[in-house]
């Protein structure tokens, strides 16, 4: 149904149909929940069944967040204005939090009324009617599933999985009402609460995950090691690019990056011609992978045959220090009384020494190469 009217109101060819997919879907999740709550409502009060009505209500909720997702994607996908020079982008985020949070809402109010199930348990009529009705639900309950989750993975949308998640677990919990209600009518068996809690538990551990993942961006998380890789092989397809380090890349929502690092070149090498192609590759960038590119220019020394042999000796002695550090911006500065030795060491996150204690060791080492080197040290950290 999604692909029909997707082809039907040309959504592909929308001026953003990141958006539009985002509304349709949330559009067409509201229709379908309001129907099914209307559905349901009626099954609880014919089978007299908490669990059924609770369910409804569960439906009626999440008509809510299908309202939340639409309202999501029309805010995200609004031009960038003064307020905003980086686009609404992270909106999509925080829509995602919200159905979050309905999710965890609804996980707990199953638990409750489960418990009350447990506690107070009483018959539940059950007729084909409800059964059929039932049925239908799971049925469109995994359809939901099955294309938010299409949608959401093809858009990179956090909103739309968390709202696929969210439909999956409604099925579940559907299910587990069925199941209680089938088990009620043919054996007298009252488990309809215990169902109940163990959807309940699951839906809220569902919900704690949907949490993290829209959280997670907010807070600011490296980028995939796809795209990391995407951009170092991009970059390094110049032929007058020597290597690259200080790789940042800052996420303003899905689809939209600003992506800053520093490029080495030679430092004999013509200051024009070498601009020239960093402009390329920022442009490249763009067009390829979708990102707005800052690219720092690093001259650096490649005729020296002095500072190529302190950089390999220092190389190795930071190597040998820990392997996973790595060094960069390597120079030697050459005074009359001694020489600095100046470069970057990028340390991991987690590293046992702390950078005064790292700075300190590596100084002593670099002095122990040569007494007249002076090691002059900056610690980063890497950011992908």
């Amino acid at each position: 149904m999604i692909s029909l009217l997707a082809k039907f109101f040309s959504l592909d060819d929308a001026p953003d149909p990141r958006s539009a997919y985002g509304t349709l879907c949330g559009a067409v999740g509201i229709a379908l929940n309001l129907v099914l709550f209307a559905f349901k409502f009626l099954a609880g009060l014919l089978s007299g069944s908490i669990a059924i009505t609770a369910d409804a209500m569960n439906n009626l909720s999440d008509a809510g967040s299908s309202l939340v997702t639409l309202l999501g994607f029309r805010l995200a996908g609004q031009k960038p204005d003064p307020h905003h020079p980086f686009g609404h982008g992270r909106i999509e985020y925080l829509s995602g939090l919200a159905v979050a949070m309905f999710i965890l809402f609804m996980g707990f109010e199953l638990g409750k009324s489960s418990l009350g199930k447990i506690l107070h348990p009483s018959a539940v009529v059950s007729s084909p009617l409800v059964v059929l009705i039932l049925c239908v639900s799971i049925a469109v309950k995994l359809y939901m599933w099955y294309y938010n989750r299409a949608i959401g993975k093809r858009l990179n949308s956090a909103a739309m999985e968390a709202t696929a998640a969210d439909s999956f677990n409604d099925s579940l919990a559907t299910a587990a009402v069925l199941f209680a209600t089938l088990v009620g009518h043919f054996t007298g068996l009252m488990i309809d609460g215990w169902c109940g809690a163990l959807v309940a538990v699951f839906i809220l551990w569902s919900g704690v995950n949907a949490a993290r993942d829209t959280i997670d961006p907010l807070l600011g998380t490296p980028p995939t090691q796809e795209f990391v890789d995407g951009v170092e092989q991009l970059v390094m397809s110049y032929p007058d690019i020597l290597g690259i380090h200080d790789l940042i890349v800052h996420d303003y929502g899905p689809g939209r990056c600003m992506v800053s690092l520093h490029a080495e070149v030679d430092a004999g090498g013509d200051v024009l011609v070498l601009h020239d192609e960093i402009d390329n590759i920022e442009r490249h960038l763009q067009t390829e992978l979708h990102c707005q590119a800052v690219i720092h220019m690093d001259p650096v020394v490649t005729d020296d045959k002095e500072v190529f042999a302190a950089k390999q000796a220092v190389t190795a002695l930071v190597r040998n220090i820990a392997p996973e550090i790595s060094l960069h911006d390597f120079r030697m500065v050459t005074g009359p009384t001694h020489t600095n030795v100046i470069f970057d060491v990028v340390v991991p996150f987690g590293f046992p020494l702390s950078d005064e204690a790292l700075t300190a060791q590596i100084q002593s080492q670099v002095r122990a190469l040569d007494g007249n080197y002076f090691a002059v040290v900056t610690v980063d950290k890497s950011y992908v």
